[in-house]
């Protein structure tokens, strides 16, 4: 993981050097020869991703985005590209985010699933019929039209998943997570990373970035802290943001990171996109 881009750039060599002497801990060596078992652990997996991220941003000074976005850790990534961050600073709260999700993940146990195939309306009146009826299930991602995740506690995501099924879904997959991100049994965390948000500079942005919890464009370090903070029981409208990009102008989106699942998404959403 990263290991090219340390090896090929010297700019994604000393961030990948400085997230090292950050963390108090060789975060390298188990990116690049860690087992899956330590690449899974919570203190590991978070920080991996968004250093890959902005490691593969540094890399390609070529880039000079007009706006940005990130799905869920991504924003922290994508706060840097855009300056609203500095790195170190944003990488400090990518370890305390992770942090506090882990810690209320076994206060309050919960499930995630996937479902494919079926509108955004009906998955959300189906998630908030079981929600009333006295178990917490929510549309947490909006991954792309047809793609939607749910979140809750494990019972309301089993007869969440059951009915969804029941009103046409192609498919409901419970997904290998620990926890109900991007829901209401996230509070806790929440609460944790504020003090964490507070004592962190945020500056304006020097491009607006589209943010997961409404999906809108913003500048404001104020509406951009507040936003980051919702973001942890809020859903993820990652299609919302993306066609609201599409239609104020961005025709070339470019993902860093490390994968290109969000490429495969951005084309479902807008697919006259152009992916860099």
């Amino acid at each position: 993981m990263a290991r090219e881009l340390f090896d090929q750039s010297l700019e994604a060599r000393a961030l990948l050097t400085q997230a090292n002497d950050i963390l108090g801990f060789s975060l390298t060596d188990i990116m690049f020869s860690g087992s899956e078992e330590d690449l899974r652990r919570t203190d590991v997996t978070q920080p991996a991703i968004f250093v890959h991220s902005v490691a593969q941003f540094v890399a390609r000074p070529e880039l000079r985005p007009v706006m940005t976005a990130g799905h869920s850790l991504g924003e922290f990534s994508a706060l840097v590209a855009a300056g609203v961050l500095r790195f170190e600073d944003a990488l400090l709260l990518v370890a305390r985010r992770a942090q506090a999700m882990q810690a209320a993940c076994e206060e309050q146990p919960g499930a995630m699933a996937a479902i494919l195939g079926l509108d955004d309306a009906t998955v959300e009146r189906i998630c908030q019929a079981i929600t009333t009826a006295g178990d917490v299930v929510v549309a947490a991602n909006y991954n792309c039209p047809g793609q939607l995740v749910i979140s809750g506690s494990t019972e309301g995501v089993t007869k969440a998943c059951e009915a969804l099924k029941a009103a046409g879904a192609k498919r409901a997959l419970p997904l290998p997570v620990g926890g109900a991100f991007h829901s209401p049994l996230m509070q806790s965390a929440a609460a944790a990373l504020a003090e964490a948000i507070e004592k962190t500079t945020f500056g304006e942005a020097r491009c607006p970035v589209y943010q997961n919890a409404d999906a809108q464009p913003h500048s404001s370090a104020a509406e951009i802290k507040a936003n980051l903070l919702r973001q942890l029981t809020a859903p993820v409208r990652w299609t919302q943001s993306v066609q609201h990009m599409a239609a104020d102008g961005a025709t070339e989106f470019v993902e860093c990171g490390p994968g290109k699942v969000l490429q495969g998404l951005v084309k479902k959403i807008v697919p006259a996109a152009t992916i860099g």
